[in-house]
């Protein structure tokens, strides 16, 4: 039990990790949100899957070969796990990484409604405190207590609700894939198809800008990275995505997903803590407030649904 508590909050923190090194790379050259996680999710996408041929390959043959699973596949990898990560990197570039993880914890009040009209069932008192706690925070993260003034870019609060609503999917949508197959290989392929489909997105983008600007089409074109470039945008496929999965997916297969939900609240706190003491990304007291208002928020929502289950 303790080796799955650490692994699941290492995993978690090193999410928060990754929203740091991206604001790193945002913060000293000219790349873009796209290119991050085309190179994010297929960088990973293949380290998982040397991993699964190693330790999965009966459950990966089966899943290949069954129509509905690969249908499930492709939208859980194309559709929900590319959304989410695109999103969240896009506010990143808008705010800031302690900000957008924060912003994207409001995807936990996303399920609990969609669970309520799912099952049609008005929302318990706990969901309700939950609910109202959030609100609160993100009026406090938009506007850093000064409620005639909104302090983050507009884009970059629109873009937060719609990176939780993308997260929100891909927790609810891949239900009845966990339920057939193991965790692992649905994530590591739905990593894989998510950055194929990606870098093809990416590099009809680039054509397309070649053809718009008038220069002659090309293969797309690569950011111009230094050495600590090249280094942080390893950090965000080895650490901050492939490290990061398996770490957190191991540590639940271990605690339950009540434990491990609770436990991955920590990665609004490391994205904070990281880019702050990193970055110098100076955060006001409704900053921080925020952030404790959003965490009491995901232990509020979880308990309640322990306590129904």
């Amino acid at each position: 039990m303790a080796r799955g508590i650490i692994c699941a909050l290492v995993g978690a923190s090193l999410w928060g990790f990754s929203g740091s090194c991206t604001q790193f790379l945002f913060a000293h050259y000219e790349i873009d949100a796209l290119f991050i996680t085309a190179v994010r999710m297929l960088g990973s996408g293949i380290l998982f899957l040397a991993v699964l041929a190693m330790t999965h390959r009966s459950e990966i043959h089966a899943m290949l070969h069954d129509r509905k699973t690969r249908r499930e596949l492709v939208i859980f990898g194309a559709i929900g796990l590319f959304l989410a990560q695109i999103t969240y990197i896009i506010v990143i570039g808008f705010t800031n990484a302690g900000t957008a993880t924060v912003l994207q914890a409001l995807n936990i009040v996303i399920v609990m409604f969609a669970t309520c009209i799912i099952m049609k069932r008005a929302p318990k008192l706990l969901e309700l405190a939950g609910f109202a706690l959030a609100m609160v925070a993100t009026v406090l993260i938009a506007t850093k207590g000064d409620l005639s003034t909104l302090a983050i870019p507009p884009l970059g609060l629109i873009w937060g609700i719609i990176n939780a609503a993308s997260v929100a999917f891909y927790i609810m949508y891949p239900k009845k894939l966990f339920d057939r197959w193991p965790s692992l290989p649905v994530v590591g392929l739905g990593m894989l198809i998510g950055g194929i489909s990606s870098w093809l997105l990416w590099g009809v983008s680039a054509i397309l800008h070649h053809v718009t600007s008038g220069a002659i089409p090309a293969l797309a074109t690569f950011p111009s990275l230094t050495l600590p470039g090249y280094v942080v945008l390893a950090a965000i496929v080895l650490v901050g995505t492939f490290a990061a999965f398996g770490l957190y997916l191991y540590g639940v297969s271990i605690v339950g997903g009540v434990k491990g939900s609770l436990l991955g609240a920590i990665e609004p706190v490391s994205a904070t803590v990281v880019s702050a003491l990193w970055l110098g990304t100076m955060f006001t007291w409704a900053d921080w407030i925020g952030l404790i208002l959003m965490v009491a928020t995901i232990f509020l929502v979880t308990l309640q649904n322990n306590s129904r289950a």
